[in-house]
C-alpha cells in the first residue's frame, strides 16, 4: 500500500513538473510575442504620419529606400497583398501588423530578407489568382468605383502579369491602346484575361471557342491579333 501511495504522489510530482514547465513555457512565448509586437509597432511609427496616423504614400516611399526598391516594384504590391491592405498608397497599424506578423518581421532587415520568400508565396498558383484579383480591387481608388481606366490597367497588367506571359500581356496593352470601344475595364474582364492567358494557346489560338463564355473583349482581342498576323 505505501508503495502504490509513493507511486501516486510520484506521479502527481511529475504533473506538477510538466505543468509548471509548459506555463513557463507559455509565459516565455506570451512575452516573445508581445515584445515581437511592440517592435513591429515601433517600425510601423517610423514611417507613419502623425496626423493620419498611417502610413502614407511619401511613408511608403520611405519604406522602399530603406528596402531598396522601387515603389513600382511588384512585391510592394504583394507586402499589401499580405497585409490586405484596402486603401491604396495606405497601411493602417492593424494591417502592418497582419503582414509583418505573418512574415515575423519585426525589423526592416527581417523584412527585406522576407520579400523574396513572399513572392514565392505568392506566385503558388493557388494565391496568385487571389493576388491578381486583389491587385483590381486595390487600384478602386473611389467609393462604389466599379472599372478601371485603360492606361492604369496597361501598368497594373505589365506589373502583375508581365513576367509570366509576356507575350500575351504585351499583345493586350498594344490592342488596349490602340481600341476605341473600351475606356474601362472591369473586374470580369480582368479576371478574364488571366483565365485567358492560363488557358488559351497564344500566338495560334487553336483552343479558343467564342461560343464559350469569355467577355467580349477578348473577342475582339483575338479578332485583332488574327488580323495583324494576316
Amino acid at each position: 500500500m505505501r508503495r502504490a501511495s509513493s507511486k501516486k504522489a510520484s506521479s502527481n510530482s511529475t504533473t506538477s513538473t510538466n505543468s509548471s514547465a509548459m506555463d513557463l513555457f507559455r509565459s516565455a512565448t506570451g512575452k516573445a510575442a508581445t515584445k515581437e509586437l511592440e517592435r513591429i509597432d515601433q517600425l510601423f511609427y517610423s514611417y507613419s504620419n502623425e496626423s493620419s496616423g498611417m502610413i502614407d504614400p511619401e511613408g511608403i516611399e520611405y519604406l522602399c529606400s530603406d528596402l531598396e526598391v522601387e515603389h513600382t516594384d511588384v512585391r510592394i504590391l504583394m507586402l499589401a497583398w499580405k497585409m490586405q491592405a484596402e486603401k491604396q498608397g495606405y497601411f493602417t497599424l492593424e494591417e502592418w501588423r497582419k503582414g509583418l506578423k505573418a512574415l515575423h518581421a519585426d525589423t526592416i532587415v527581417k523584412l527585406k530578407k522576407a520579400l523574396p520568400e513572399l513572392e514565392n508565396e505568392v506566385r503558388r498558383p493557388s494565391n496568385y489568382v487571389e493576388f491578381y484579383s486583389y491587385a483590381f480591387r486595390y487600384c478602386l481608388t473611389e467609393e462604389k468605383q466599379k472599372s478601371i481606366d485603360i492606361e492604369s490597367i496597361c501598368e497594373l497588367l505589365e506589373l502583375v502579369l508581365g513576367s509570366q506571359f509576356p507575350q500575351q500581356v504585351d499583345f493586350f496593352v498594344q490592342y488596349l491602346k490602340t481600341q476605341v470601344d473600351y475606356k474601362v475595364i472591369n473586374m470580369d474582364q480582368w479576371m478574364g484575361f488571366y483565365r485567358f492567358c492560363n488557358e488559351i494557346s497564344f500566338p495560334d489560338f487553336n483552343n479558343y471557342d467564342e461560343e464559350l463564355a469569355w467577355p467580349l473583349i477578348l473577342d475582339n482581342f483575338v479578332d485583332w491579333v488574327k488580323s495583324k498576323q494576316s
